[in-house]
């Protein structure tokens, strides 16, 4: 995990298939399954992304890049948040298949400093949920 100027930076190692591991982006069941508790999505470019991530956080924001299985790009933000508004921010999670599975590179760029630190310990947790994935 690194954080670099506007951005927040993270690669784990997955033990599944990149084609396994790109669904957890773009599959409304998986999804919450390591990040949220509920998820609205619609993997095309203009597409909604929306994540209830608890009762006090919902991420709203659409996908720009939809790849299968090697790359998804969607945008970022809270509804209601001054700070980090809806689609504000953008993240970019890049899959790379490796002998043992998937090679999963995240970036999340646009994100205002204050904000750095927060998201870079969540995507540290939830990045944790999803190197288990299946």
């Amino acid at each position: 995990m690194t954080i670099v100027s506007d951005r927040v930076e993270h690669e784990i190692h997955i033990k599944a298939p990149p084609e396994t591991v790109f669904a957890y982006f773009t599959d409304p069941e998986r999804h919450p399954r390591w990040m949220g508790v509920e998820a609205t999505l619609d993997p095309r470019p203009g597409g909604v992304y929306r994540c209830v991530v608890h009762d006090k956080a919902t991420v709203l924001g659409e996908y720009v890049l939809v790849e299968p299985p090697h790359k998804v790009v969607f945008t970022w933000g809270f509804e209601g948040n001054k700070d980090v508004p809806p689609g504000s921010s953008t993240v970019t999670v890049t899959l790379t298949p490796d002998d043992t599975g998937t090679h999963l590179r995240l970036v999340h760029t646009g994100l205002p400093h204050p904000s750095l630190a927060s998201h870079d310990r969540g995507w540290t947790t939830y990045l944790h949920n999803l190197s288990d994935a299946e």
